[in-house]
């Protein structure tokens, strides 16, 4: 499933090519997704200019520039999907379901590339909203953005005190920091040396202000390195990303640790994989 990194990638990738361009066409050839494409999105969206493009956790926002109202649209990758840039002659593929087409720019010197998604299993999403987006009703209820200065390890600390709840499972709930994933918890908490069993009230404020920097590092290192390449997804060019090769605990059960050679153990958290060390991770 694409995470934080993954779906930054994709928009530092696709804006400088979509930004300022004015939208030809919306091709919609499956509209049924999570949630069905409304069917009045593509000639509502027709000849409008795209403004700057935006990430909330893992959606990425489409303003549009409009003098009489504030609106876009936004789009989600679903377990499986992806927003690549490719040429106008690409043909299409199974399992590409929408194409946004912009018109050129005066320096072009040939045809811009069209932005196409690609989604297997349907689980992604193409919505409009209205207004301000942090309002919309998949984005309302979010939590901050784990780099930017909303995340603290001092509410962190707080909104953990009394619970039970094993510590990965918390820092992966949306409600307390956005897109935390499976992947970069189980990294993070390695390097934070951290056991992911952990009920999340027992951690001293001292390692969650550790957790926070930790988190901050991985998933900036994971977005310049352009995400961790996990079965289906690659970048807006195309191109896979790479952090993969540098984790230590995710996808390792019954390996070696990197740090102490001791034998990586693996459990179901919250229903999803986690790896720690016995030996690292207290």
């Amino acid at each position: 499933m694409p995470e934080l990194p993954e779906v930054e990638t994709t928009r530092q990738g696709i804006s400088p090519w979509l930004e300022g361009r004015v939208i030809e066409k919306l091709e919609v050839r499956q509209p049924k997704l999570r949630w069905p494409i409304p069917d009045d999105l593509p000639q509502r969206l027709l000849g409008l200019t795209l403004a700057p493009l935006q990430r909330r956790a893992k959606y990425l926002l489409f303003p549009v520039l409009e003098k009489e109202a504030s609106w876009g649209f936004l789009w989600h990758l679903g377990m499986s999907g992806s927003l690549r840039l490719v040429a106008p002659d690409e043909p299409w593929k199974k399992h590409d379901h929408v194409e946004l087409q912009v018109g050129a720019l005066a320096e072009d010197t040939q045809a811009p590339m069209r932005l196409r998604y690609h989604d297997p299993r349907r689980f992604g999403a193409l919505l409009d909203y209205q207004g301000d987006p942090a309002e919309h009703r998949l984005l309302k209820n979010l939590g901050p953005e784990p780099l930017s200065d909303d995340f603290t390890a001092q509410a962190l600390f707080q909104r953990s005190r009394n619970r039970k709840l094993a510590i990965k499972v918390f820092i992966m709930d949306n409600a307390q920091v956005v897109g935390v994933g499976n992947i970069y918890a189980n990294e993070a908490l390695f390097r934070a040396g951290i056991d992911p069993r952990r009920a999340a009230g027992s951690v001293s404020l001292k390692s969650y202000q550790r957790l926070v920097e930790i988190i901050r590092d991985v998933l900036a290192a994971a977005i310049k390195q352009g995400g961790t390449t996990l079965r289906d997804f690659v970048g807006g060019d195309g191109k896979p990303g790479y952090f993969a090769q540098e984790l230590n605990a995710y996808g390792r059960g019954g390996l070696p640790c990197k740090a102490c050679g001791a034998v990586l153990c693996e459990v179901k958290l919250g229903q999803r994989a986690s790896v720690w060390c016995k030996v690292c991770q207290v």
